[in-house]
């Protein structure tokens, strides 16, 4: 499947959080720990990130789940 970014993320997600990478956002998508849907027609999915000292990211998919529009450390989620 062929992943795609918001001018959002590329413009402002990473500019923000440099040491994201592309690659862990799709796998997080791909294999998350747990999805849910967002207001805003959104997606959620959570992943622990092996890199990060297994921190876990939280990435924003638009309704396709393909397009990718944030993705944060998310220090309050709850397995």
């Amino acid at each position: 499947m062929k992943y795609k970014f918001t001018d959002y993320f590329e413009n402002e997600v990473l500019r923000k959080r440099p040491y994201l990478k592309k690659e862990w956002c799709i796998q997080i998508v791909e294999s998350p720990i747990r999805s849910e849907p967002q207001e805003n027609n959104r997606f959620r999915f959570w992943g622990a990130v092996p890199e990060l000292n297994n921190r876990v990211l939280r990435v924003i998919t638009l309704t396709d789940k393909v397009t990718i529009h944030n993705a944060f450390p998310d220090r309050r989620f709850k397995p």
